[in-house]
C-alpha cells in the first residue's frame, strides 16, 4: 500500500511538474479541412490569440480529408502530451463516427475536450433564379418535382448534407443530393445556377446573401440571428425541428494531464471570449460558445447520438 501511495505521489508530482513547464516548444493545432474555409478562420484567429496566452507560437497545420476524419486521426494518435490539439468540428466528432464502418478514432475515448469555441446554424439558401421566396414555396417545389430538385452538400455526411435528410425526412420530399469536394465548390455552383439549393454553413454564405447572389430562406435555429435579421428562423418558418448547430471547439488527445487541461480551457475561454475575437466572429456570423472539458464531453456525445440516429434512420453508409 505504502509502494502504492509513493507511485500515485510520485506521478502527481511528475505531473505538476510537466505543467509548470508547460509549454515549452511551439504548439500544434490541426484543422481537419482545408485553408479558407470557417473551421480553418477560426483556428487562425485562435492560434494568434493562443500564441500570447501561451507565449509559445501556435501553429496551424492543415490536415484535409475524408470530410475531417484524416485530421482528427492524426490527432488521437499523437502523444498527450499538449504539444498537438484539434479545433474539431461536429462533421468528424458528432457525424462521421455514425457513418463510416471504420474510423481511425473514437470520438468519445480518444479525445480530451478542452473547451467548444463557437456555434453557428446552417441556412438553407437558393439560387435566385428559384422561384422560391420562402420555405413553404421550395417545399411545394420538391413535391411538384420529386427527386429533380438538387440540393448540394459538401460531401457524404457533411453538416449540410445531414441537415438535408432531416429536411427531407421532416416535409416528406424527395430531393437530389449532389456532394461536391468542400463547402467552397458547392456555393460556387449554386450561385452559377448548376444546382438548386443548398444548407450552408452560415459564415460561408452571408457575403453572398448580403450582394444577392444568393437567397437565403431560412436558419436552422429557433431564433434569427443578427448578421442577417431578416430571415427568420427555422420555428418561424413552421419547421422547428430543423434545430441544426454547428460547433468548432479545442480536443487534445485522450490522456492529457489534468494540469494541461485545466490551462488550455482557461486559456482558451480566456481569448475566445475577448471582445476582439467576440467581434471578429460575429463579423463571420458566429457567435463565441466556451465551455468546461465537462461540458464540451456532454456536447459532444449528445451530437454524436443524435446524428447516429438520424444516419440509421437514413440509411445511410460511407465508404
Amino acid at each position: 500500500m505504502k509502494q502504492f501511495c509513493a507511485a500515485a505521489a510520485l506521478a502527481l508530482f511528475a505531473g505538476a511538474a510537466f505543467a509548470q513547464t508547460y509549454p515549452s516548444k511551439p504548439v500544434r493545432l490541426v484543422v481537419p479541412f482545408p485553408p479558407g474555409g470557417p473551421a480553418d478562420s477560426v483556428a487562425r484567429i485562435l492560434a494568434q490569440k493562443l500564441s500570447d496566452a501561451l507565449a509559445q507560437q501556435v501553429v496551424v497545420d492543415n490536415r484535409a480529408g475524408a470530410t475531417g476524419t484524416i485530421g482528427a486521426g492524426i490527432v488521437a494518435k499523437s502523444p498527450p502530451d499538449g504539444y498537438t490539439l484539434l479545433l474539431g468540428t461536429s462533421n468528424e466528432l458528432a457525424m462521421s463516427p455514425g457513418l463510416y464502418e471504420k474510423l481511425p478514432y473514437d470520438p468519445t475515448r480518444d479525445f480530451t475536450p478542452l473547451s467548444n469555441v463557437i456555434n453557428f446554424p446552417n441556412i438553407l439558401v437558393v439560387n435566385p433564379h428559384l422561384p422560391a421566396q420562402k420555405l413553404a414555396d421550395l417545399v411545394a417545389l420538391a413535391r411538384a418535382k420529386p427527386g429533380q430538385l438538387s440540393f448540394a452538400t459538401s460531401g457524404i455526411g457533411s453538416t449540410n448534407h445531414l441537415t438535408g435528410v432531416v429536411f427531407q425526412t421532416i416535409e416528406k420530399v424527395k430531393i437530389n443530393f449532389v456532394p461536391y469536394k468542400g463547402g467552397g465548390p458547392a456555393v460556387t455552383d449554386l450561385m452559377g445556377g448548376h444546382v438548386d439549393t443548398m444548407f450552408a454553413t452560415m459564415p460561408s454564405v452571408v457575403p453572398f446573401v448580403k450582394s444577392a447572389k444568393l437567397k437565403a430562406l431560412v436558419i436552422t435555429d429557433d431564433k434569427r440571428w443578427s448578421a442577417l435579421p431578416d430571415v427568420p428562423s427555422a420555428r418561424e418558418a413552421g419547421i422547428a425541428a430543423l434545430t441544426v448547430i454547428t460547433w468548432n471547439g479545442v480536443l487534445a488527445p485522450a490522456g492529457l494531464p489534468d494540469a494541461i487541461v485545466s490551462r488550455l480551457n482557461a486559456d482558451i475561454v480566456a481569448v475566445a471570449n475577448s471582445a476582439d475575437m467576440k467581434d471578429r466572429m460575429r463579423a463571420q456570423a458566429a457567435e463565441i460558445g466556451t465551455t468546461t472539458p465537462d461540458e464540451f464531453a456532454a456536447m459532444l456525445r449528445n451530437d454524436f447520438a443524435k446524428w447516429s440516429k438520424v444516419i440509421k434512420q437514413a440509411g445511410l453508409r460511407a465508404e
